[in-house]
């Protein structure tokens, strides 16, 4: 017979449930295959933790090796369940068609973001057919700190869990964490004055970015919408009087229409 399953054994493989995941999650939407060394420097766990979990996660089809390098990519087990998530989520699937049209009738491309550690992912991404740079797409991950959609997201959550994160990013940031603190506080008192908040140039050079939060569905999902675009040579404050009103204005539609969809986040 075998040994009975007790607290020690279940946390254990809690454990071994969460750092699995937390490998899965190191990769990003840019697809590029990761080392066993860079997995360590972006997940903090030790050598000999990751290297067992990127042999378990080949094993079950999560991760698999790029021919010919000591990298790993990954495999059809973890894209078949994100695929299946965004394919199933109903308040995904009813966004879609508002974020389609604000992307078109201002050219840009819009998203919707919830947290995804300290930093902001995408969970739905349209973009206008004129739109030829600026191509993110979903499970794309913007710092949170610097980008207009991450700090509309700051700024709508519970004041402890808004300051835990801002200083959380400050400390991130080293010897200009107080500078990046004052460009998120500016940030927010430019949501408190219009509703909206602008950054140029927060992710890459010559993009911008007009956010706010909003809650959707009937669990009140905190998320952050915004719409963006590359531009050489754009005026921030025209670009901002351009987008807000619309902005605003297909916010508290899809909050309305999805103010009873299942589908949290």
């Amino acid at each position: 017979m075998s040994a009975p399953r007790g607290p020690a054994s279940d946390h254990s493989t809690l454990m071994t449930v969460e750092r699995g995941l937390e490998v899965l999650r190191a990769f990003r939407s840019n697809r590029a295959p990761l080392s066993n060394a860079e997995l360590v420097r972006r997940t903090g766990l030790s050598k000999a933790t990751v290297s067992r979990l990127t042999s378990t996660l080949i094993q079950v089809g999560f991760l698999r090796l790029v021919p010919g390098k000591r990298e790993f990519e990954l495999s059809i087990g973890a894209l078949g369940i994100g695929h299946a998530y965004l394919a199933t989520n109903d308040l995904l699937q009813a966004a879609q068609p508002l974020l389609q049209e604000l992307a078109d009738r201002l050219d840009v491309s819009v998203a919707l973001g919830v947290k995804d550690g300290i930093d902001l992912l995408y969970v739905a991404y349209r973009v206008s057919r004129k739109v030829a740079t600026l191509r993110l797409g979903v499970g794309s991950v913007l710092p949170m700190s610097t980008t207009s959609i991450g700090r509309a997201y700051l700024w709508g959550l519970p004041d402890e869990e808004q300051q835990r994160l801002i200083e959380a990013h400050k400390r991130h940031a080293g010897p200009q964490g107080e500078a990046l603190g004052h460009a998120i506080r500016a940030s927010f008192d430019e949501l408190e004055s219009t509703g909206t908040c602008a950054v140029l140039g927060g992710f890459q050079r010559s993009t911008f970015g007009v956010a706010l939060p909003v809650r959707i569905g009937r669990e009140g999902t905190l998320m952050s919408m915004s719409c963006g675009k590359a531009d050489v040579d754009l005026d921030l404050q025209a670009e901002r009087e351009r987008i807000a009103p619309a902005l605003k204005e297909t916010a508290a539609r899809l909050q309305a229409q999805l103010a009873d969809c299942e589908g949290g986040l």
